[in-house]
């Protein structure tokens, strides 16, 4: 078992070399996903549901869930593999904060951008 002391020594090392970013990253992308999916199910499959009666929705949310899947874990890929000197080093954080951007638009967008897209061919039929 871990003590106490021990504990407060890794607590205390990882406080000094600040964030770590491969573990924010893929934390990031976890919420990401979940979010993602959420939206899909409430606002994309709605929609589809609202212009067809079929199975065809639920398809729909597999394949759109399958599909972002692989860009995700690019995000992630990313920054996996960095050794650990650089993974807490501060000089990462414009680009990491530029990969979160990129995601959480990825994320929040792409959901809504289907259901736009899909109440619009609904109106044109």
């Amino acid at each position: 078992m871990v003590n106490q002391e021990t504990r407060a020594a890794v607590r205390a090392n990882a406080e000094e070399r600040g964030t770590d970013w491969r573990k924010s990253i893929s934390d990031h992308v976890a919420y990401a996903l979940l979010v993602y999916t959420g939206l899909q199910i409430f606002v994309t499959v709605k929609a589809l549901s609202e212009g067809m009666s079929s199975i065809l929705p639920y398809f729909a949310l597999i394949i759109l869930v399958a599909a972002i899947i692989p860009a995700c874990r690019w995000f992630e890929k990313r920054w996996k593999d960095m050794p650990d000197e650089e993974a807490f080093d501060p000089a990462y954080a414009g680009a990491f904060r530029r990969d979160i951007i990129m995601l959480w638009t990825l994320a929040i967008g792409l959901p809504l951008l289907l259901t736009g897209i899909f109440k619009a061919a609904f109106t044109l039929v």
